[in-house]
């Protein structure tokens, strides 16, 4: 064997875990869904090949209604994460020291050492009527009875930003932390003051990490489950949990399979679209972040 043929098994060897990932764990599964979901129950367990599980989606207005609403409080998730993260992630790439930066990461980390159910009854124990916060505006004198801050959108927002902030920090942080400071001392030097330099420099340079965090935090806020039902209760309007009722509750796995795919049609499509209208493209976001 030359060295030639020993790159090229080397290489084969090292992308094949990959390769087993994506095909044994992604693309079987989501080809077995497409089948699944194209199938019709004429009669008990006699099936035939149709479109009438989609068609079910977009004749049934609740459905769609519920996916649009989804697809809303993501995006609202998503710019407030951007918006709280976006300055702390400049404090980590630029002014904070060596130890601050290593500490401020171990911050943003300790949620993701906990489950998600963790960190939910958590919120739960601080937002419910006999719960931290209520108990201590009470004693504060600033209500007089208990107050309810669960079962509501604004409750879900809240999780769901804690829950994905980590996600869009990491890669605002890794893209401005590539930014030479020269560039910031410039502006400055020109006569444009911290806003300007703000909207001129920093953020166009920083628009690939924002791009490519936004598409993370997104998808995972669409994608949620659990945060969205036990703090918005039986008030939330998830369309996850609708897909998760199609499976699980209505034992319809047709349906269930279709209302899966239209959700990955639909985040990728907005996606698409905030990648037109910002001007970034997948492979050089995602290449400089």
């Amino acid at each position: 064997m030359n060295q030639r043929d020993a790159r090229r098994l080397s290489l084969i060897l090292l992308f094949m875990p990959f390769a087993l990932w994506i095909v044994l764990l992604i693309l079987l599964p989501h080809i077995g869904m497409g089948v699944l979901s194209l199938r019709e129950k004429i009669a008990p367990r006699q099936y035939e090949f149709g479109f009438d599980n989609y068609i079910e989606f977009f004749t049934e207005p609740i459905y769609w209604h519920i996916m649009a609403r989804t697809a809303v409080m993501s995006l609202i998730v998503t710019a407030l994460a951007l918006v709280i993260g976006f300055p702390v992630s400049y404090y980590i790439a630029k002014i904070a020291g060596p130890r601050t930066r290593g500490a401020m990461f171990m911050f943003c980390l300790i949620p993701l050492w906990v489950s998600d159910l963790i960190r939910a009854f958590g919120w739960i124990l601080l937002l419910r009527e006999t719960g931290v916060i209520s108990g201590v505006l009470q004693w504060t004198g600033l209500i007089s009875e208990p107050i309810e801050l669960l079962y509501n959108d604004a409750a879900v927002i809240v999780g769901l930003v804690y829950t994905v902030m980590l996600f869009m920090i990491v890669p605002l942080t890794s893209t401005m932390d590539g930014m030479d400071d020269s560039m910031i001392e410039a502006g400055y030097n020109l006569g444009g003051n911290g806003l300007t330099v703000l909207r001129r420099i920093i953020i166009p340079y920083a628009m690939p990490g924002i791009i490519s965090g936004s598409i993370i935090v997104f998808m995972l806020t669409a994608g949620s489950y659990l945060t969205p039902v036990l703090l918005g209760g039986k008030y939330s309007s998830w369309f996850t949990q609708t897909i998760y009722d199609q499976f699980i509750t209505r034992y319809n796995w047709e349906s269930g399979a279709a209302f899966g795919f239209l959700l990955l049609i639909f985040t990728s499509l907005v996606v698409w679209i905030g990648l037109k209208l910002s001007g970034q493209s997948l492979s050089s976001t995602v290449a400089r972040s």
